[in-house]
């Protein structure tokens, strides 16, 4: 965004004002920064006038504030004067004259400077600033996220904040090296035949753009639109893997990468074009980068639903089979009674011929009818596995349809390099495009080594079935089924993380999403900037903590119970054998609005909006997203419009009908200005202003610090998208996705749009962590949705108390571990059942601060992280560390919760605000046409 003169804005008008004005300051922090030390005091006494001695309080003072010196008269600060007057110089009631001269002003300043520790930015510093913000650019071109950096480097220099021309033009001048830099590398190292390649991508062939194409993403998991998505993949793979060697040559991070790659999304063709070529290319190459891999994803993705969908079809099939069996054997019982009375019927002769027998037999009872019934009453039971195995065949085409365009086009990977299923992939990736040529060729290539042990009875025939009697069998086992278990053993796992696709975002290998060992290597560097409570403590020395914890809790918790302490508990005694339950008290009046709200008068959304505004700025976080291509003052009649149309689920279209602001004016602010980034900016803006409100405090439910909830909420929505999933317990008929929501107090202080098939859990620690409002959690709990077997350890270690409310608490004691053999605590009612090996955590330690390492620089979506950590299989000592330590500290919690009311109080009153949150959005929702639009 460019301001008047071309100098770069970086921050709005207001922003500005409030960095760079004289400091407007209240009572307190007057007292804050109008007070001497005794150092202050001497070198106040060193100047003789009392007009010298106010300005030099009053010069220090604004120093101290905003680490910068002010040119001004006494006009304008009578308040800060009086202030000084009545505490440094009682008996004095004015000053005279506007203000000091110059050079006792800047004597002052140089006096204040070495008072405390600050310089004024030197040519060195500058220097050593602008080398910084070239540095910087190579992370994010964002230009305010620059000037916080240097902003940040000047204060822990401790050199005196320069104007903000300055600002704007080590930036301005860091950002066009930048863009000369990268634009140089294209130019020399990108060859011309990628670069024709390239050009391609914006030619227009039947009226119609390849990269326009490219750009669209699937609407579902249909099969045309994932043949589209294999279609784009194979298009640009050769685009891909030179992006793979070219991108780290650049020298710059994944997050602008991103950001050169969102351009190409954001900007016409008609724009695109216009960029000079090396801009273009570089633009071109990133979005390749991310699409490609987005691509994988989607693939997987749709793999995955596809084998859990034919399994469910599978499954529900041979149910029902195994029914309609029971009820006709169950039909047909009477007549089979019939059958039998003739081995006992008089009338029959015993020299009659068998065959006489049966067919009198058959005449009661078909023949066709015999065998199930014969089965129904020997046993009662049908094989339900080999109907579902059976109905694979019968879906055979419809697999193969959906399936194999898939699976021929993913490269699958494992950690073992003779993984047996990689194995079977490899067979199956050069059988199927010989289906109908010379594919029996491969008979002895056809390995029964994959198929367990007890599925081999399903998919390998019996005698008198062997390869060559049958088009669907190869050495004896059926292609059909062997082609399914294939799918079905990938599905299982790229969930569990053992089988991996490298060139995707979440399906990658897990030492993918690891630091890399140059970062490793740099740990202690990286920890101390950290601020990670976690790795402020040796492991020994935690456990040690740790154990003395437990073992108190634990003997402290029973001997209140058996004293008649805990009156929460309620025992119950069935022969030798104790039972226990802790009821849920509810809270009083915790369903009751507060009379206050009726007396409220209804206003305008857009009045409200405004008033919001003023008190917090929330619009001006609504920046166009080029903000240093463009010179345009954001429209907030535009992007109060924007919001509301889609708050109120009326679209831009109708809200163009209904207002007088055109339609292309609204989508143009909608694709610049409204985006997640500038929504949740906005959002911390209220978030914040709210924190600082007097009443605030009063929603506070723990002494310790604040306390959250994060839950789930079920949302259909009213267009496809790829993040959609049908869900009959909450969607009916129709798809939905899962919004998961923190709320602070009564605040909603994050969000995260997910899939309806996710697991709440994966995303606990990631809503937590990624809040970038000034509301910061201290105890957070969920229900019993937001468990998993690493999130208490997680949380712990990342300075948080996670506080969980577990359905039915006494089902959970078998949770409960101790540091020594559970025979050692005879006599407790809560009874650890396991005990803790903290020598595998010991053993495992470094392991374990390299995954939380990597979690704390956010190498990847820390969900991504979360749901390999929980569900993965490879790494298994690792795993049962962590979940050692999970074990520790859930059981602390569990004994902390069934010892506090207080706590148990909290936990619910919390969840229940999350609940009232979701319940105050379904009902805005359910006013404005019941569905969400995504």
């Amino acid at each position: 965004m460019k301001s008047s003169g071309n100098r770069l804005n970086i921050l709005s008008e207001k922003e500005v004002q409030d960095l760079y004005d004289l400091p407007k300051m209240s009572y307190e922090e007057r007292v804050k920064y109008f007070s001497l030390i005794t150092a202050e005091k001497k070198e106040l006494s060193s100047f003789r006038l009392l007009r010298a001695k106010v300005y030099f309080i009053l010069q220090l003072g604004y120093f101290k504030a905003k680490k910068m010196f002010f040119n001004f008269s006494f006009k304008n600060i009578e308040d800060d004067i009086q202030f000084i007057l009545q505490h440094h110089f009682p008996g004095a009631y004015h000053i005279e004259g506007e203000r000091i001269s110059g050079t006792p002003r800047l004597n002052q300043q140089k006096r204040i400077l070495k008072l405390l520790n600050y310089k004024l930015c030197s040519k060195t510093d500058r220097k050593d600033l602008l080398e910084k913000a070239k540095y910087l650019a190579t992370i994010y071109t964002k230009p305010v996220y620059i000037f916080k950096e240097l902003f940040n480097d000047l204060e822990s220099r401790r050199v005196a904040f320069p104007a903000y021309s300055f600002f704007q033009v080590i930036i301005g001048s860091a950002l066009s090296y930048e863009e000369s830099r990268l634009e140089k590398i294209v130019k020399e190292q990108v060859s011309q035949e990628n670069k024709e390649t390239l050009d391609k991508l914006l030619t227009a062939e039947t009226s119609m753009y390849e990269l326009t194409l490219l750009k669209k993403e699937p609407r579902d998991f249909s099969y045309s639109e994932i043949a589209r998505e294999v279609q784009k993949r194979e298009s640009m793979k050769s685009l891909y893997e030179y992006s793979i060697s070219f991108l780290p040559t650049l020298g710059i991070s994944n997050e602008n990468v991103k950001y050169y790659a969102s351009l190409v999304d954001y900007y016409s063709m008609f724009r695109l074009s216009r960029f000079n070529k090396e801009t273009i290319y570089l633009y071109l190459l990133c979005f390749i980068y991310n699409r490609y891999q987005t691509i994988n994803e989607n693939l997987i993705n749709s793999f995955i639903y596809r084998v859990r969908k034919y399994a469910d079809e599978a499954r529900t099939a041979a149910k029902e089979t195994v029914y309609q069996q029971a009820v006709e054997g169950n039909n047909h019982l009477k007549p089979a009674g019939k059958v039998l009375k003739l081995f006992v019927d008089d009338r029959l002769s015993d020299e009659m011929r068998f065959g006489d027998v049966k067919q009198i037999a058959f005449k009661i009872l078909g023949k066709d009818k015999f065998l199930a019934v014969s089965q129904y009453i020997s046993s009662y039971e049908f094989d339900q596995v080999e109907y579902e195995w059976n109905h694979y065949v019968k879906s055979s085409m419809a697999i193969k349809r959906n399936l194999r365009h898939i699976f021929l086009n993913i490269d699958f990977e494992a950690q073992a390099t003779q993984d047996p299923l990689i194995k079977a992939v490899s067979f199956l990736k050069e059988y199927i495009p010989r289906i109908g040529k010379e594919r029996e060729t491969m008979a002895h290539e056809f390995s029964e080594e994959i198929i367990p042990k007890k599925l081999r009875r399903y998919l390998i025939e019996k005698e008198g079935n062997k390869a060559g009697k049958t088009p669907r069998t190869i050495n004896g086992i059926n292609v059909d089924k062997f082609e399914f278990l294939v799918y079905k053993l990938l599905r299982e796992g790229l969930e569990s993380g053992r089988i991996y696709c490298t060139n995707s975002v979440s399906f990658r290998s897990f030492d993918q999403d690891l630091i890399t060992p140059n970062q490793w290597n740099n740990r202690k560097h990286l920890i101390q900037n950290l601020s990670v409570p976690g790795f402020q403590k040796p492991i020994k020395k935690l456990l040690r903590d740790l154990e003395e914890e437990l073992e108190i809790k634990l003997k402290k918790v029973n001997e209140r119970i058996a004293k008649g302490e805990n009156q929460q508990i309620k025992i119950t005694a069935k022969g030798d054998e104790v039972r226990w339950t802790l009821p849920y008290q509810k809270i009083e009046g915790e369903e009751v609005n507060h009379p206050i709200y009726e007396h409220f008068s209804q206003i305008r959304v857009t009045d409200l909006l405004h008033f919001v505004h003023q008190q917090t700025g929330l619009l001006r976080s609504f920046q166009h997203i080029l903000e240093k291509h463009v010179n345009r003052r954001v429209d907030y009649q535009r992007i109060i419009a924007v919001i509301t149309a889609y708050a109120t689920n009326n679209g831009l279209y109708k809200m163009a009908n209904i207002s007088d602001i055109r339609y292309p004016e609204l989508e143009d602010t909608s694709n610049n200005n409204v985006r997640l980034e500038t929504l949740k900016a906005a959002n911390d803006q209220i978030s914040n202003k709210m924190a600082k409100l007097p009443i605030f405090k009063y929603y506070d439910i723990s002494e310790e610090g604040i306390h959250s909830s994060s839950d789930g909420q079920k949302l259909e929505t009213q267009f496809d998208t790829f993040n959609s999933r049908y869900s009959p317990k909450y969607f009916g008929l129709d798809k939905g996705v899962t919004a998961y929501t923190l709320v602070g107090n009564h605040v909603p202080i994050n969000a995260k749009i997910i899939g309806a098939n996710e697991h709440e859990s994966h995303y606990v620690f990631d809503i937590l962590y990624n809040n970038t409002s000034e509301i910061d959690p201290v105890i957070h709990s969920t229900d019993t949705h937001g468990t998993n077997q690493v999130n208490f350890a997680l949380l712990h270690f990342f300075g948080y108390q996670f506080a969980t409310r577990y359905k039915n608490l006494s089902s959970k004691a078998n949770m409960i571990y101790g540091f020594k053999n559970p025979s050692q605590y005879d006599g407790y009612l809560f009874k650890p059942v396991r005990k803790i090996y903290n020598q595998l955590i010991e053993d495992e330690a470094e392991n374990m601060e390299k995954i939380l390492l990597s979690l704390a620089l956010k190498t990847t979506t820390q969900s991504i992280m979360v749901s390999k950590l929980s569900s993965y299989t490879r790494s298994n000592k690792t795993k049962r560390a962590f979940w050692g330590l999970e074990n520790i500290h859930r059981s602390i919690y569990i004994l902390n919760y069934i010892d506090s009311p207080v706590l148990q109080r909290g936990v619910q009153k919390v969840l229940n605000r999350g609940e009232n949150y979701h319940q105050l959005a379904k009902a805005i929702r359910y006013a404005n046409g019941g569905k969400l639009k995504v």
